[in-house]
C-alpha cells in the first residue's frame, strides 16, 4: 500500500536512491516512486495494477472472484496463485570491471545496472513472472533460472546485492553459453555496458530472438562516455587491465564523440532490425525512464 504522504517520485533519483544501503529497499521504493509516476505526465493514461490479481476468464471458480477489488473498481479479477506464471523473464547483468566505472555520475554503471534490475525483479516477481538471473564477466559467474514466489525474491536480490565487479568483459560468448540455458520462450532483459565486438554481441542477441525470445536491451553508460569533456590532461585506466595512459582528451573528443555516435547508432539500428528493444541509459538518468520502457515490452506481450 503506498502512503499519499510520501513523495515517492523523488527515489527515482539515482542520487537520493543510493542513500539507501538495502538493496530490496531501494527497489521497492523505486518501484513504488514510478506506481505514482505512471499517472503524472508524461505517462498520464498509462495504467497498470500492480497486485497479485489476474482478470476472471470462463471457467474460473467464481468462488475465487475478489469481490472487495471489484466493489472498488468493477473489474471482474481472481486472486492469482502462487503457481500461476504469467511470464518467464531472464535478466542478465554484465559485472565486469569496466562496469566498475563512474565519473560526472553518483554512481558506477555497475550500482546502477543492479539497482534496475533488482526494480525489475521486484516487479516480475510481485506480478508472479518467474524470474531468472545470469550474471557474467568473461564467464558466467552465477546462474539462477526461472522461479516465481516471495521466497525466490529475496534470493534474487540477495545475489545482486553481493555482487562484485569481476575479470574482463565477454558479452557475446556468454550471450551465447546463455542461449544455450533458455529452454522455453519468454523475455530476455540484459543490462551491459555493451563493450566488446558489437558484431558479434549483435550476433549473439540474435540467438535469443531466433528461439521466439522476447529481447530488451539497456546499455548503461556513465555520461562521460558519450561526450569524453575530460579537459586538457587525463589519465585513463584500463579497469581490465591495470593499463595507464597520458594524454590531452580534447585532442581528440571530435574524432571519440564521432565514432561513439556511429557505434551507438550501429547498435540500435541493428537492434530495431532484428526485433530487439534498445535503450541507452546514462547513470544519471531517472529510473522510471528504463522501467516504463520495460512495461511497454510487458503490456505488448500480454
Amino acid at each position: 500500500m503506498i502512503d499519499s504522504s510520501v513523495n515517492y517520485r523523488k527515489y527515482l533519483d539515482p542520487s537520493v536512491i543510493f542513500k539507501i544501503k538495502s538493496l530490496e529497499l531501494r527497489a521497492k521504493m523505486i518501484v513504488e516512486g514510478f506506481m505514482v509516476g505512471l499517472h503524472k505526465s508524461p505517462y498520464h493514461g498509462f495504467s497498470v495494477e500492480f497486485s497479485e490479481h489476474r482478470p476472471y476468464m470462463q471457467g474460473d471458480p467464481i468462488k475465487n472472484l475478489d469481490w472487495k477489488v471489484y466493489a472498488k473498481s468493477e473489474k471482474y479479477v481472481v486472486k492469482q496463485f502462487e503457481d500461476e506464471t504469467n511470464l518467464i523473464a531472464h535478466i542478465i547483468l554484465d559485472v565486469s570491471k569496466s562496469m566498475d566505472y563512474k565519473h560526472s555520475a553518483s554512481v558506477t554503471k555497475l550500482e546502477y545496472a543492479a539497482t534496475l534490475a533488482a526494480s525489475m525483479t521486484y516487479l516480475m516477481l510481485k506480478q508472479q513472472d518467474a524470474v531468472g538471473l545470469t550474471l557474467y564477466s568473461d564467464r558466467i559467474e552465477s546462474y539462477l533460472p526461472p522461479k516465481t514466489g516471495r521466497v525466490y525474491i529475496k534470493k534474487l536480490l540477495m545475489q545482486i546485492s553481493k555482487t562484485l565487479p569481476s575479470n574482463k568483459t565477454a558479452t557475446a560468448d556468454c550471450l551465447g553459453q546463455i542461449a544455450e540455458k533458455v529452454k522455453k520462450r519468454g523475455l530476455i532483459i540484459l543490462f551491459s555496458d555493451l563493450f566488446d565486438d558489437v558484431d558479434k554481441v549483435l550476433l549473439s542477441l540474435k540467438k535469443f530472438h531466433a528461439k521466439k525470445n522476447e529481447v530488451i536491451v539497456f546499455q548503461i553508460l556513465d555520461p562521460i562516455e558519450r561526450n569524453f569533456d575530460f579537459g586538457k590532461d587525463a589519465i585513463f585506466i584500463d579497469k581490465e587491465t591495470g593499463e595507464e595512459l597520458s594524454t590531452q582528451p580534447y585532442h581528440i573528443q571530435r574524432s571519440y564523440s564521432e565514432a561513439m555516435i556511429e557505434y551507438l547508432e550501429k547498435i540500435k539500428s541493428e537492434c530495431l532490425n532484428n526485433g530487439i528493444d534498445y535503450n541507452l541509459v546514462e547513470t544519471k538518468d531517472s529510473f522510471d525512464k528504463a522501467l516504463f520502457n520495460y512495461f511497454k515490452k510487458r503490456r505488448k506481450m500480454n
